[in-house]
């Protein structure tokens, strides 16, 4: 399969790359911010429509990329919520929504969520929507895909090579591999399912 992993460089995506090319079955793309094969922007309608066609059909398409606002609610404003949701909800919304038009018959869209949905934490009323927005998204997107795409999403617990960074925002939460998670990923791309959210480690 041909599969393009946005974030290719980030905390999951990396483990997604290392998982869908050990086996050399696919041919990953891998595309990022700044590096990778590709780059683009996912919060600029432009930049993705750019990296779409310059990588040409596809079979499968992976998000593993944008931040969420991290800030208790009592300083938070319209403002700085609205900039969480663009950079990670709908940012992932539409690399889906482009990027649909990209894939061969059969192929498959793969999204990030996270734990905060379900098991929110102090300061992550952005990541909580963010992430619950996503796995709506996914759910109903399933239902009008046509020519046999699919699409799901991916909510993975903190993993354990963030902890340095996320660990005081998830107390007496165990975390996660990012090898665990990134089956998960290997699950969504190559098999049958479609409006799921698999969750990873809660």
């Amino acid at each position: 399969m041909k599969i393009v992993v946005i974030g290719a460089g980030g905390d999951i995506g990396r483990f997604v790359v290392e998982e869908l090319t050990r086996d050399g079955r696919h041919n990953v793309i891998r595309v990022g911010r700044t590096k990778g094969d590709h780059q683009v922007d996912i919060s600029s309608d432009g930049s993705v429509e750019t990296l779409f066609k310059k990588i040409g059909r596809i079979d499968a398409i992976i998000v593993a990329a944008g931040n969420v606002i991290l800030a208790p609610i009592t300083e938070m404003t319209a403002a700085s919520f609205h900039k969480g949701l663009q950079d990670k909800l709908l940012s992932q919304v539409r690399v889906a929504l482009v990027g649909q038009h990209s894939l061969n018959d059969g192929g498959s869209i793969t999204l990030t969520s996270g734990i905060a949905v379900d098991d929110p934490i102090a300061q992550g009323s952005n990541a909580a929507t963010s992430n619950a927005g996503i796995e709506g998204f996914v759910r109903a997107a399933a239902c009008d895909f046509s020519r046999g795409i699919r699409i799901n999403a991916v909510s993975p617990t903190m993993l354990t090579e963030s902890m340095d960074r996320f660990g005081p925002f998830f107390p007496g939460t165990e975390s996660v591999a990012g090898t665990r998670v990134a089956m998960a990923y290997r699950r969504s791309v190559e098999g049958v399912q479609t409006g799921r959210v698999y969750r990873v480690g809660h």
